[in-house]
């Protein structure tokens, strides 16, 4: 199906030139001679740009700019203007208008120009998909933390939902920067205990002692500079839930108390003779293999199996790259409010590149990249130059060949085809790839087909 462009001019020849030029280079070209005329058009059927003169009778190109840009915002518009009204042209263009041609038009330059708008309207048609689709994710789900519409998270999504209500104590394992802890949040906010205290605690950011007083508490006097008595975070989270991330670093000292905790729910205070009775659902995570700790002596069998009673694996992203975007949607929306930018997505080299790259730091790295990608970002879209050097270096890393002497079309034909390859028919990713609605490729696929 040919991308369809309007072009609306008082002149005939000039209509009808363009539109046979238009036609040359594959598109379907459609007239209008004034802007009423093209309104209707444009309400009637589907447009993807259009080219307007600014002065006609009756409505002018301006008033037909203001009316397409209010209305269907993601339709380019370019503006055809003689050397007096450059000023006018300009004025448009502010309007929202994509860039101004002067008349007689350089037709090197329009098909140049129509190729870039059309991929501008693309990433826009892509970014505003992208962002309701994750907006449908999150009402379906409730939860606006954890997103994904991969096999892999559905599954993980349903069965935090189902284990949520009960009591049980959960292990969550995964590589880092997956978002272990963001699984943590979702059970408790599905719990009934959700507004009850929820405590958490980074084992690994506390030697043997600390980690002992800050779980369990100590009494005045207990060891130097014990001034007073203190609540261990177990009586702090008494009725509610305890998160211990970096489970796998606790000494064994520490283990045997954890494991009396989870055993018969009391504990005593370092120092301490009274015992005291909680009432907690602990949360434990771990980038570590517990198993093989086990073999090594590091970490207790017992504890192993009180821990897991059930069990959450958080896959890694490079398994669920058909949520890599949905997640850079997301980012995008958060830093470039936080950074008061408008940026509408990522350009074709800088999905790419992303798409290609493996994301060994997971989610964390993801999250950390457009945050770095917005701040370095000059125009209205994300450039490959703008992601950071070990992403931007992925992009290429898969070449196509195509032969000088090639036509547009032949390339784009090859481009598509390669890429739908690589992702393995996966259409949806190769149009996020490509920086392409997925409606695009299939439209695209259906016509090398025939």
């Amino acid at each position: 199906m040919k991308r369809t462009i309007l072009v609306v001019d008082d002149e005939k020849y000039i209509r009808e030139g363009l539109v046979a030029a238009l036609e040359i280079d594959g598109y379907e070209g459609l007239q209008a001679e004034d802007a009423e005329t093209a309104w209707k058009i444009i309400t009637n059927q589907s447009v993807d740009m259009v080219i307007t003169d600014l002065r006609m009778p009756g409505m002018g190109g301006s008033e037909l700019l203001k009316r397409i840009y209010t209305t269907y915002p993601t339709i380019p518009v370019v503006v055809l203007t003689g050397h007096g009204t450059i000023e006018d042209a300009v004025t448009a263009m502010q309007n929202g208008a994509v860039d101004f041609l002067t008349k007689p038009v350089n037709l090197d330059h329009l098909s140049v120009l129509i190729k870039r708008s059309l991929a501008g309207k693309d990433m826009a048609d892509r970014n505003r998909e992208l962002a309701a689709e994750l907006e449908n994710l999150k009402k379906k789900t409730g939860y606006s933390k954890i997103i994904g519409k991969s096999q892999k998270v559905q599954r993980l999504i349903e069965t935090i939902q189902q284990i949520a209500p009960s009591r049980a104590t959960v292990l969550i394992t995964g590589e880092s920067g997956v978002g272990k802890e963001l699984v943590a949040d979702a059970i408790v906010n599905y719990s009934d205990r959700k507004d009850k205290p929820f405590i958490k605690v980074h084992c690994a950011a506390l030697n043997a002692n600390l980690l002992e007083s800050e779980l369990f508490g100590h009494v005045k006097g207990a060891f130097t500079g014990a001034v007073a008595d203190k609540k261990g975070r177990f009586e702090l989270a008494d009725g509610g839930t305890i998160f211990l991330d970096e489970i796998g670093e606790i000494d064994q000292s520490t283990q045997i108390k954890l494991l009396r905790v989870l055993q018969e729910r009391e504990f005593e205070k370092v120092g301490g003779e009274k015992t005291i009775k909680t009432d907690v659902r602990v949360i434990a995570a771990t980038n570590r293999n517990l198993k093989e700790e086990i073999e090594k002596g590091n970490f207790r069998e017992d504890l192993y199996y009180r821990l897991n009673v059930v069990s959450l694996e958080v896959p890694p992203l490079r398994e669920r790259k058909e949520d890599l975007f949905l997640l850079c949607t997301s980012f995008l929306e958060e830093f470039c409010k936080e950074n008061k930018k408008k940026i509408d997505g990522f350009s074709n080299e800088a999905r790419s590149a992303i798409g290609s790259y493996d994301w060994p730091g997971n989610i964390r790295e993801l999250r950390n990249c457009v945050e770095s990608a917005v701040v370095m970002c000059r125009s209205n879209q994300i450039e490959l130059s703008d992601l950071p050097p070990v992403v931007s270096r992925s992009h290429g890393g898969n070449t196509i060949e195509i032969e000088l002497g090639s036509t547009m079309d032949e390339a784009e034909k090859k481009i598509i085809l390669s890429t739908v390859a690589y992702c393995k028919g996966n259409k949806s990713k190769a149009a996020d790839v490509l920086g392409l609605g997925r409606k695009t490729i299939i439209r695209k696929m259906q016509e090398y087909a025939e």
